[in-house]
């Protein structure tokens, strides 16, 4: 399975903060944004992965994160000139994908929660057909809306309705089969003149394909395209890192957990970086394994 990271976008919701460096780059409390999706495809078993970002930005994601060799990932990238549309990631990845099935997670999405890796891992086996995950949320309205019968099976999915079915919103981490690109290709723009992710969705439902993984209690997803959320989002990581010692989304941690680097090759990656609490930890971690 191929992963693809959509961190283009103006950020205009976060404005001014935004307006100099791109939304996906600023800080979750300790690690830029973009560190939260990435360690959610490495916890998928993914490796192979795009991001896709604006021009302006482009630079800076090679600058921050290279090759992804100092993580254990292939990292490519790509160039989003006008954001038109989630389910437009697929129509510029289309040769990345190639014949693979693929996981798309938005930039500015972060998840935690026990089990976590179990359920994405079984989202990521999929052979045919689309997993999406919900959340239950207090103002469906804003979101993607996924409607499930007694036994979870989808029934309908709406884009922001002004009188939501459930309170269920499809969260930014979308697995599907091959035929998405085909799929994405024949989508109508929307009147906001987008290529909306709800109508792939809507067209898997059609077929009887789309699966839904809620995300119960004991989860957290945090949407982090406003001011509001991203303080959320930080105060969140600090408060379990620091009450259980952990890092959330330390990707050499996650690296080394998954086998995607070896002790040795994180232990040599963790004497090059600056004095750091982020190289403290590392350290203190590797330790765990020896």
């Amino acid at each position: 399975m191929k992963g693809i990271i959509l961190a283009g976008g103006t950020g205009s919701r976060l404005y001014p903060i935004s307006t100099s460096v791109s939304k996906q780059l600023l800080p979750i409390y300790d690690k830029p944004m973009v560190y939260y999706p990435l360690s959610i495809l490495m916890l998928s078993g993914i490796t192979e992965i795009l991001i896709i970002t604006s021009p302006k930005d482009l630079e800076l994601y090679k600058n921050l994160l290279g090759d992804g060799s100092d993580f254990g990932l292939s990292l490519k990238f790509a160039v989003q000139n006008k954001p038109e549309g989630l389910a437009q990631a697929f129509l510029i990845a289309e040769e990345f994908i190639g014949n693979d099935t693929v996981c798309l997670i938005l930039g500015d999405n972060v998840f935690w929660g026990p089990g976590l890796s179990e359920k994405l891992i079984r989202a990521s086996s999929i052979v045919e057909g689309a997993t999406v995950f919900g959340y239950e949320v207090n103002d469906p309205e804003r979101f993607g809306v996924v409607e499930i019968d007694s036994k979870g099976r989808a029934l309908s999915v709406e884009e922001k309705p002004t009188s939501p079915k459930s309170n269920l919103a499809i969260t930014g981490i979308y697995f599907y089969d091959n035929t998405v690109v085909e799929i994405a290709k024949s989508v109508i723009p929307s009147k906001r003149g987008e290529l909306e992710i709800t109508s792939v969705n809507d067209i898997y439902l059609s077929k009887g394909t789309l699966n839904v993984e809620v995300l119960g209690r004991g989860f957290t997803w945090f949407d982090t395209g406003t001011v509001d959320s991203l303080l959320r989002a930080s105060n969140f990581v600090e408060t379990i890192q620091s009450q259980q010692g952990y890092l959330i989304a330390c990707l050499e941690e996650v690296a080394l957990y998954k086998g995607y680097l070896t002790f040795q090759e994180v232990e040599l990656i963790a004497t090059k970086m600056p004095n750091s609490q982020y190289k403290k930890y590392l350290e203190k971690t590797m330790r765990r394994y020896v």
